[in-house]
C-alpha cells in the first residue's frame, strides 16, 4: 500500500507540473488571478513554470527511496500555496455557501493529497525496517 500511494502521489504532482509547463493546466486562469492579487510583481509566465517545475520535483523525490521526506516537506508550502484561492479568490472558489466551483472542487482536493502525505509519512519508518 505504501508504494501504491507513493508512486501514485508522484504520478500526480509529475503530470500536474507538466500540464503547466506546457501551458495546458485548467488551472492556470485561477493561478494567474490568484498571482495578480498576491504578487503582481513576479510575470505569470516565470510563476507557472517554477510552479511547474516545484510539482515536477516533489514528484520524482516521491519516487526516490530515502529522500520521500524532502518531498513531504516541500509538499506542505505546495498545498498551503494552492490551497489559498478557497479565501483570496473566492469569487473563482466558490459559487454559494458550501458550494464549491470546479475550480474550488479542484482545491479542496488537496485535502486528500495532504492525507495521502501523511499516510507516507507514517508508513515511510516502517516500511524502511522491512526492507
Amino acid at each position: 500500500m505504501y508504494l501504491f500511494a507513493r508512486w501514485s502521489l508522484a504520478m500526480v504532482y509529475i503530470w500536474f507540473g507538466a500540464l503547466k509547463l506546457f501551458d495546458a493546466s485548467p488551472a492556470n486562469p485561477l493561478v494567474a488571478d490568484l498571482l495578480a492579487r498576491t504578487i503582481p510583481f513576479i510575470g505569470f509566465e516565470q510563476f507557472i513554470i517554477g510552479l511547474g517545475i516545484f510539482e515536477i520535483i516533489i514528484g520524482v523525490l516521491l519516487l526516490i527511496p530515502h529522500v520521500q521526506l524532502a518531498a513531504l516537506i516541500l509538499l506542505v508550502p505546495h498545498v498551503a500555496m494552492t490551497t489559498g484561492p478557497l479565501l483570496l479568490a473566492p469569487a473563482m472558489s466558490w459559487t454559494g455557501f458550501l458550494q464549491p466551483s470546479l475550480e474550488g472542487q479542484y482545491i479542496i482536493k488537496n485535502i486528500l493529497i495532504l492525507a495521502l502525505a501523511l499516510v507516507i509519512a507514517i508508513e515511510r519508518k516502517s516500511y524502511e525496517k522491512r526492507a
